[in-house]
């Protein structure tokens, strides 16, 4: 098994210069953390010196999804490795979006497979990035089964949504560009699904000193529940996040890394998740998808947790949420928005 390294991280930042968008930064507002809770800001509490949005959302394709398939094409196409037959991925996700995205801009073909019951919505918008979409099955499982047949007959090239160390190097390049906009970075906070994100991010944090809190909704557990058992593990997924966080299983490579000094894994329940989105909305006017407000839910929860106690309790145990310390400078990744906007509560925005 491949271990990242930030030596990894730097041959991606390289490869994706000049293809992705650089992160944009926001300050959150003082006392905004303890008012999006709906409680008092309890004065004695620690207090941050700065909380940070990573506005990852505004990059191509509406996710960080795009760094790591930017990532993975161009250094197969630097090898010499892509094949006439082109990539092809089994996803109508953001995985499936940034493949088809980032293929066409290093020429190659992308033939992406989703279920005939996918929305219409999504196999439009990969066909709007000129992927060929094919249509099979009901269920995610037989669309799989399809790309994995086209890349054995065709010789096309298989992405994989997160559990591959060029897509992981890709996402990891984002924690770098934080850095160089905040050089006083304690901890950076990101929603975790397979670990891709998470992988990336931990490999260029480590080498910086910075802690990586990992955040996962109580019923999305994948990494939280591998920690515990100390292996990956299949979990059940049921979550208001699920479209993308719901993988069933931890790659190995995010294992490792959440079992290496500075990483706590935390949970939090689908009513803050739900919360932190509609805050944001009515804060900011930003709207973003629940894997997004996951992270920033992991500051606004109630639960407390403290700095260094790693693992939170199962499901049967509390959520614990992360709270920072004195003086500490955080920066939370809101890491995706493609979310249906009609789905937040629209108040009037007159005082």
């Amino acid at each position: 098994m491949h271990h990242l390294t930030y030596g990894d991280i730097k041959q991606a930042a390289d490869r994706v210069a000049g293809h992705v968008r650089p992160v944009a930064l926001a300050p959150l507002d003082p006392g905004w953390i303890g008012t999006a809770r709906r409680d008092p800001v309890d004065e004695r509490a620690p207090q941050p010196r700065a909380v940070w949005l990573a506005l990852e959302y505004m990059q191509h394709t509406g996710s960080f999804k795009a760094r790591g398939a930017q990532n993975f094409l161009q250094a197969h196409r630097d090898a010499g490795t892509l094949p006439a037959a082109g990539v092809t991925i089994a996803s109508g996700g953001n995985a499936g979006l940034a493949c088809a995205w980032a293929a066409r801009s290093v020429g190659a073909t992308a033939t992406v497979f989703l279920p005939e019951t996918a929305p219409a919505v999504k196999a439009d918008r990969l066909r709007g990035l000129g992927a060929e979409v094919r249509l099979v099955g009901t269920e995610y499982a037989e669309a799989l089964a399809a790309c994995e047949e086209f890349t054995a007959t065709t010789g096309a090239l298989a992405s994989h949504a997160y559990d591959h160390p060029l897509i992981a190097a890709g996402a990891g390049t984002l924690l770098d560009e934080i850095r160089r906009q905040i050089p006083a970075l304690d901890t950076v906070v990101v929603a975790v699904g397979g670990g891709g994100l998470f992988s990336g991010v931990a490999a260029a944090a480590r080498h910086h000193g910075v802690r990586v809190v990992a955040v996962e909704p109580d019923n999305c557990r994948a990494l939280n529940a591998a920690v515990e058992a100390g292996h990956p593990v299949d979990v059940t997924v049921d979550s208001v996040a699920a479209d993308s966080l719901g993988a069933r299983r931890a790659s190995a490579m995010a294992l490792h890394a959440a079992q290496q000094e500075g990483v706590d894994s935390v949970l939090v329940p689908d009513a803050e998740i739900v919360r932190a989105r509609q805050s944001l909305w009515d804060d900011r006017r930003v709207a973003v998808e629940h894997a997004a407000a996951t992270a920033l839910a992991a500051l606004t929860a109630p639960a407390h947790h403290t700095p260094g106690q790693g693992l939170t309790a199962g499901p049967a145990g509390p959520s614990r949420g992360y709270r920072p310390g004195d003086g500490e400078t955080v920066a939370v990744v809101l890491c995706g928005a493609n979310t249906d906007p009609s789905t937040l509560i629209h108040r009037s925005t007159e005082d």
